[in-house]
């Protein structure tokens, strides 16, 4: 299957094709000559459309998209709407890519900033310290109090270096699996889904992403509860998100409001409720919700600046001072001895 960016460009391709006219399945033979990597299944696709197959199920049968592509693209062929569904589709992958990007650049750099201060303070322990200890030795002296116990921590590391280096290659490995192997990364990922999924800043993107997922739903001529239903799609792999997605849908099949089957699942303000139920009863809906897609999707990313710009400085400030420390403690001795000598 293909990735976010990689669909955003196919949609993009889909696009531009549909509106220029030229034939689905003379486009996609050209876009197999441009893709090597997927080859095999544009031309499968183009095969299916030059037989006569919709485009939503060639592309089904493709297996580069996610199932919901190819319902919405159903649902935009029976509504004379395929372009504009594609233009939907290919605004929320793009979203879907810069969203990652951003994660993994919020994420790196504090994640290498900890390594480094690690690696420091590593050093300090294993390297400086006891070369003030022999200093302090040939002078008649010996550290004492916290210098001690740094010194005798450093020792400790020293002599478990052997099984740190081990865990720093499975480590390694840990990445290396998680980069190239995509069971691993599965695995991962659905642990972090289950227990972490939603709850702090990832629940925020899960809202964004719900009222992005409503937004192109209607957008795309879907009715409301289908376009729900299809918002909890994306959703459907994150266990606690996936209640909070058939909450609202229950609600809305039971005949309840809008405003009340949206607060049920937690999804939106109250406020942002009130002001999607005027752009339903305005005919205006699909507008409102880009509005308020935006605005979670801000509030989501505002969220991720605050806790990283938290947790620089943090660390930052943490490393200071235990390095600062530790060189004070070492310096102290030294401190008595020059007194003596005075």
């Amino acid at each position: 299957m293909l990735d976010a960016m990689e669909t955003a460009r196919l949609c993009r391709s889909m696009e531009l094709l549909v509106r220029s006219g030229i034939g689905l399945a003379e486009g996609f033979f050209l876009l197999a000559k441009e893709d090597p990597g997927n080859r095999a299944a544009l031309e499968a696709a183009a095969a299916a459309l030059d037989d006569g197959t919709p485009l939503s199920a060639a592309l089904e049968s493709s297996g580069l998209i996610p199932p919901y592509v190819s319902r919405l693209l159903r649902i935009g062929e029976e509504t004379g709407r395929v372009e504009q569904t594609l233009t939907a589709l290919a605004e929320d992958f793009e979203e879907q890519d810069r969203l990652r990007r951003q994660i993994r650049g919020a994420v790196a750099y504090p994640t290498l900033l900890f390594v480094v201060m690690l690696a420091v303070l590593g050093v300090l322990l294993v390297k400086v310290l006891p070369v003030f200890d022999q200093v302090y030795a040939s002078l008649g002296a010996r550290m004492n109090g916290a210098a001690a116990a740094m010194l005798h921590l450093g020792r400790l590391v020293e002599r478990v270096i052997p099984v740190l280096l081990i865990l720093l290659g499975l480590i390694a490995a840990a990445a290396l699996a998680y980069r190239w192997c995509a069971p691993f990364r599965r695995g991962v990922g659905g642990l972090f889904r289950r227990s972490l999924g939603d709850r702090g800043i990832a629940r925020s993107f899960n809202d964004a992403r719900f009222a992005q997922g409503l937004a192109m739903g209607l957008s795309s001529g879907l009715p409301l509860e289908a376009a729900a239903e299809l918002a909890g799609q994306l959703l459907a792999h994150i266990p606690q998100a996936a209640l909070r997605c058939e909450a609202c849908a229950a609600a809305l099949t039971q005949g309840l409001p809008l405003r009340e089957a949206l607060e049920r699942g937690s999804f939106l303000s109250p406020a942002q409720s009130r002001l999607l139920s005027l752009g339903v009863q305005s005919g205006s809906a699909d507008q409102v919700m880009h509005v308020i897609a935006g605005q979670l999707l801000e509030e989501a990313r505002e969220k991720l600046d605050r806790a990283v710009s938290r947790v620089e400085p943090a660390m930052v400030l943490t490393g200071s001072l235990l390095v600062g420390t530790i060189l004070l403690a070492a310096m102290l001795p030294l401190l008595d001895i020059l007194s003596v000598l005075g």
